[in-house]
């Protein structure tokens, strides 16, 4: 065993020194080891327009300089001329034929001796939210902002837009002699600033929506639009002024855009459009503003003969204003989750026969006087008018709900959405004033003279309508037309049951004309009172409404 061992001992150091041997041989023969570090050059690089994806990365930009080169021309590098047309999307034109539409539904508010239209809402906004557009655009072109062109072409697009305008306004303005609202001249449609402030919005569409942030583009037709329904709220405009004045200033904006285009060709350009179409089809969440024209449940019946009128009271509801703001973020091409804020106000037709039959209480109580009573009061009494404060029934409704969304091709999409939301009213009123000296005076002597000078206004008319869950649906079609911007065509459908509350007082003639006797009225004799001169009604209704408009869109 121990010779077995020793053998065993004897094979492994042979093994082990021959292994030693060769790998020190090789070892000696091995070649030093080397690293080649290729030569690294550090340098500032910039992205070109042509190669901007997402967001702005200009990593040589300088800060941006103080621009007053007013008539200089100068052409970045490496940016593309646009063909003529190329930008046209004659998203004008829905809006330019809903005003013809709403057109057919509007009746001029008659001014007469014996009433007055004087809405609570007065404003002068409108008169300089017009110019919103070029304002901004001045002003970040003056700051070194660079924008889709130099000042030469920019003042010729800017310039060629609103000629192009002030021709299609004016021409039909003066053709069509259509009364405004206030009865105060006949050059209503379209509405001049309304297409004002359109051709503004897309001035600054072009030069810095499409080539900087959609946001810029959000801002112009958000104030547009807003410019629109103030000269509706101010009684300037009826609706369909202001959708056909709308389409105007766009098509005109962007026809003064295309044909500098032609003339200009790849001069005086400094950016290109954010380069290639995000595939808004297939990444349909969305943020848009939109306009329409609302049409729906026509008219509702209150019962005036029990209070002594002649006849039922009709009111009939003429063409609405709808402005929304509306957004809904896709979990996928097909399904997501949005909401939509809308105002929508409508107009009434019926206002004559409210202030006839305020004139015949009038009436009734003149004629219940005796005749000296009569002298007396027409001699104490210097004017009774009755003044519309609210001709309008306007609805402020929010909702949230699904949205869905078809895709039809590249640039086509099918939308639809369920909602539910809130709708609140606000009141349509109509005021009545009195003013003169007090009727208890009846004498006019230097022994006995009149009473004080008085002037009384009380709530005369008014109907509200009660908040209310409401319901909606629509569809709509999109067409993506850039990166990151679509157009959309909708009808939407709203369905709301509301209580709407009529409340008529007369009594608050006498209160202005004998103040000392109803100071003196007890409690209960006053209720007396409020009973025999008032009145109170309500009617469930069932009210339907449809909204035809556009939107203007940016995804994201």
């Amino acid at each position: 065993m121990n010779i077995m061992k020793q053998i065993l001992t004897a094979l492994l150091l042979w093994a082990a020194m021959n292994v030693s041997a060769f790998n020190v041989d090789n070892y000696k023969n091995l070649e030093t080891l080397t690293l080649d570090v290729p030569e690294m050059k550090a340098e500032l690089g910039s992205l070109s327009n042509e190669n901007y994806n997402k967001r702005e990365l200009d990593l040589n930009a300088p800060e941006p300089k103080m621009d007053f080169a007013f008539f200089k021309s100068r052409t970045n590098p490496n940016t593309k001329a646009y063909k003529f047309m190329d930008d046209m999307t004659f998203a004008g034109l829905p809006l330019f034929i809903a005003g013809i539409i709403a057109k057919s539904e509007k009746n001029a508010f008659k001014q007469q001796d014996k009433h007055s239209l004087v809405t609570k809402f007065k404003t002068g906004i409108d008169d300089y939210a017009q110019f919103f557009g070029p304002a901004a655009v001045v002003g970040l072109k003056l700051a070194g902002v660079e924008g889709r062109s130099d000042w030469p072409r920019l003042l010729a697009s800017a310039g060629m837009g609103y000629g192009i305008m002030a021709l299609l306004v004016n021409t039909i303005k003066y053709s069509a002699k259509e009364m405004r609202p206030d009865g105060s001249t006949a050059n209503s449609w379209p509405s001049g600033h309304t297409a004002t402030a359109f051709v503004g919005a897309t001035l600054l569409h072009k030069e810095y929506g499409l080539t900087r942030s959609p946001w810029y583009s959000v801002a112009g037709y958000g104030v547009a639009t807003a410019t629109g329904v103030m000269r509706v709220l101010n009684n300037r405009h009826w609706i369909s002024d202001v959708l056909s004045g709308a389409g105007l200033g766009m098509l005109s904006g962007e026809l003064g855009y295309a044909i500098c285009d032609l003339l200009f060709k790849g001069k005086g350009l400094l950016r290109n459009d954010i380069p290639g179409m995000a595939n808004v089809i297939k990444h349909p969440s969305f943020f848009s503003i939109s306009m329409g024209i609302g049409f729906g449940t026509r008219d509702f019946d209150f019962d005036m003969t029990e209070y002594g009128w002649s006849d039922d009271l009709h009111l009939k509801f003429q063409a609405s204003t709808a402005v929304s703001a509306e957004g809904a973020y896709f979990f996928n091409p097909y399904i997501g989750v949005g909401g939509r804020l809308r105002v929508k106000s409508t107009p009434i037709k019926g206002w004559d026969k409210i202030v006839d039959f305020g004139w015949e209480d009038v009436d009734f109580f003149y004629n219940s006087l005796e005749e000296d009573e009569q002298e007396a009061l027409e001699k104490n009494i210097d004017n009774i008018d009755f003044i519309i404060e609210s001709d309008h029934l306007t609805e402020f409704a929010g909702d949230i709900g699904v949205y869905f969304n078809l895709p039809l091709s590249d640039r086509f999409a099918l939308g639809s959405k369920l909602l539910l939301g809130r709708s609140i009213m606000q009141e349509l009123a109509l005021d009545a004033t009195m003013s003169g000296q007090h009727y208890y005076k009846m004498d006019d002597t230097a022994e006995n003279p009149r009473g004080d000078a008085f002037e009384t206004q009380w709530d005369y008319f008014k109907v509200t309508g009660n908040n209310s869950t409401k319901f909606g649906t629509g569809i709509s079609l999109t067409y993506a037309y850039k990166q990151n911007f679509s157009w959309k065509i909708f009808v939407d459908y709203d369905y709301t049951r509301k209580t709407y509350t009529m409340d008529y007082d007369f009594g608050g003639m006498y209160t202005g004309l004998f103040p000392e006797d109803f100071a003196s009225l007890t409690p209960q004799e006053s209720a007396q009172f409020k009973e025999a001169t008032s009145a109170s009604q309500s009617i469930k209704k069932s009210m339907h409404s449809f909204v035809l408009g556009a939107s203007f869109s940016i995804n994201f």
